[in-house]
């Protein structure tokens, strides 16, 4: 390699690295373990997915979702801690509470179906609290992020049902269902993950027994129906982010010297 002034040098390969790189390596801070902040950290977790549904089958993984609070003094380093982390255990995923409530009052249906999950496995007092906080997280804004997802996804499936002749069944299931829970929770204000009578037939669509134009019906009805709901909903325009915001304040206060 030629150098600036002219000289020439060789290296081998593993010499060598990125000024940037080379920049970040020498002011990194380590940065606290996200394994540990979940083991020891966690205010809540529950079941998720097809189990907290009611559309378990024999094979059904046991998906786990949890929040934890990072100890405040851990944001005072230039090493932050994690917003989410993937584990320790298989099929568990958690977010630090900040950013569970950020998503959460944008109306992400995963997070909202976390705290609003039947099968709670780990829940501290603060935990309790989050739980107490759930009406104040739901708003109109579901609307949007329920039925734009749930639209955008199906074009996509669309175009695998053209191109394979069949989509993938399992998420259209779940796409389904997702417009089913939006439908309640617009018309009577409450988030319920649980399909309950509506399970058989979720079930057939998985299994592939509906045909396609059957299953599309139901969604474009679903749709029709969320539109109606939207109009005279219960649900406020926006969230209650102050409440939030002041709970997640005080849950800092209170995490201060928690190491």
């Amino acid at each position: 390699m030629r150098l600036v002034d002219g000289r020439e040098a060789t290296a081998q390969r593993d010499q060598l690295s990125l000024r940037t790189a080379y920049q970040s390596e020498m002011v990194a801070v380590d940065q606290p373990d996200g394994d540990r902040l979940v083991r020891e950290h966690t205010i809540y977790s529950a079941v998720v997915g097809s189990r907290a549904f009611g559309l378990e089958t024999d094979g059904s993984d046991t998906d786990t979702r949890g929040v934890y609070v990072a100890p405040t003094e851990a944001f005072w380093s230039l090493g932050k801690p994690p917003m989410h982390v993937d584990g320790p255990e298989p099929e568990w995923f958690s977010w630090e509470v900040e950013r569970f409530c950020e998503l959460a009052l944008k109306a992400n249906p995963n997070l909202l179906e976390v705290i609003h999950s039947p099968l709670v496995v780990q829940q501290t007092p603060l935990g309790e609290e989050l739980v107490a906080l759930r009406r104040s997280f739901l708003s109109q804004l579901a609307y949007q992020t329920y039925s734009g997802y749930v639209l955008s996804q199906f074009k996509k499936l669309e175009a695998d049902f053209r191109r394979d002749g069949s989509p993938k069944w399992k998420h259209v299931m779940h796409l389904i269902r997702l417009l089913l829970s939006a439908r309640t929770l617009l018309v009577d204000g409450v988030l319920v993950v649980d399909v309950g009578p509506h399970r058989e037939r979720l079930l057939a669509v998985k299994r592939g027994e509906i045909p396609w134009e059957e299953v599309e019906r139901w969604r474009l009805d679903l749709h029709a129906e969320l539109e109606n709901a939207l109009q005279k909903t219960v649900l406020p325009a926006t969230p209650d982010v102050a409440k939030v915001d002041a709970w997640l304040r005080s849950v800092r206060r209170r995490s201060i010297h928690d190491a």
